[in-house]
This record gives C-alpha cells, sequence and structure tokens, in this order.
C-alpha cells in the first residue's frame, strides 16, 4: 500500500512540476491544444503506470517528455489524426462582447510552419532548455542529427523573422 501512495504523491507532484512544459511541447508538436491536453494526460498515465520501471538513468523531465514525444508520434501515425478535420467553422461563434486584439505570434506561427522535425528540436531547446544530448535521447537520434536539423531550423527562422526583427 505503501508503494501504491508513493507513486501516487509522485505524480500529483510531477502535475504540478511539469503540465504546463509539456503542454506547451505537446502543442507544438500536434498544433491543436485539445489534442496536446489529452497527449499530456496520456503521458502522466503512461507515466505513473511506468513509475516501478523508472531507473532515474534520464532527469524526470527527460523521462516524461520522451514519454510525451512518443505519445504524441502515437497520435501522429493514428488513423483517426491523419482523417480528421481539425479546421473550425467560425462562422457560427457569437460577436465578441469587447473586440479581440491579437497577440503578436508572428514568432510562433513561424515555428509552427516549419517541418516536424525542426520544429520539435527547436521546442526542445529552446522551449524546454534542454541539451543536444538531452534532445538526441528524447527523440531517439543521434546528437548530429539534432545538431544539423537544429541548425537549419534557425537558419529558416532567421531568414522569415529578419524583417519581423527590425521592424520593432
Amino acid at each position: 500500500m505503501n508503494r501504491e501512495a508513493d507513486r501516487d504523491l509522485w505524480l500529483e507532484q510531477a502535475m504540478t512540476r511539469w503540465e504546463v512544459p509539456l503542454l506547451r511541447t505537446c502543442y507544438l508538436f500536434l498544433k491543436d491544444v485539445a489534442l496536446a491536453e489529452d497527449a499530456v494526460q496520456e503521458t502522466f498515465v503512461k507515466a505513473w503506470r511506468a513509475y516501478d520501471t523508472y531507473r532515474g538513468d534520464a532527469s524526470e523531465k527527460t523521462w516524461l517528455m520522451r514519454i510525451a514525444v512518443n505519445t504524441c508520434r502515437d497520435l501522429w501515425r493514428s488513423k483517426w489524426f491523419v482523417h480528421i478535420d481539425r479546421k473550425a467553422n467560425l462562422d457560427g461563434l457569437p460577436e465578441p462582447a469587447v473586440a479581440f486584439e491579437p497577440p503578436d505570434d508572428i514568432v510562433t506561427r513561424a515555428i509552427l510552419s516549419l517541418p516536424d522535425g525542426q520544429r520539435q528540436i527547436i521546442t526542445l531547446r529552446y522551449y524546454q532548455g534542454f541539451t543536444a544530448q538531452e534532445i538526441a535521447g528524447v527523440m531517439k537520434i543521434s546528437r548530429r542529427t539534432v545538431h544539423y536539423r537544429l541548425e537549419k531550423a534557425e537558419r529558416t527562422l532567421k531568414h522569415g523573422l529578419e524583417e519581423w526583427y527590425y521592424d520593432r
């Protein structure tokens, strides 16, 4: 019984610490808030089930990110995700009481427009602060591939955001 209580306490603490970073990462992988929330929930369920097998070879954050990335990949591969129309019909929404001022989301849109591999690397590096070695472990690719994708994504972003940066 004590082991189960330890696992439940760990889950509660892990959710407090890592829910927001995991949600951000899953959103940038899946480009859909509801799917990202589902992926985070599934990540915590998988981690809770695997709690007894966690050896501590990687940090808790790295371990959870690996589970989250794999969960996002599973969603991509599912037939449901491939065939669903994720475009919302905004015509049926009521008019807002207060005028909406959209945030400056140019950088986020630029990151979301990157190819999947580059977007994932940028997300883990700059949004989560992972090192190249940690990213390689999470994504199960070589460190050299991480550096290559990171450099390519940075070049693409620099070129695409240069005008935006100087207009500020």
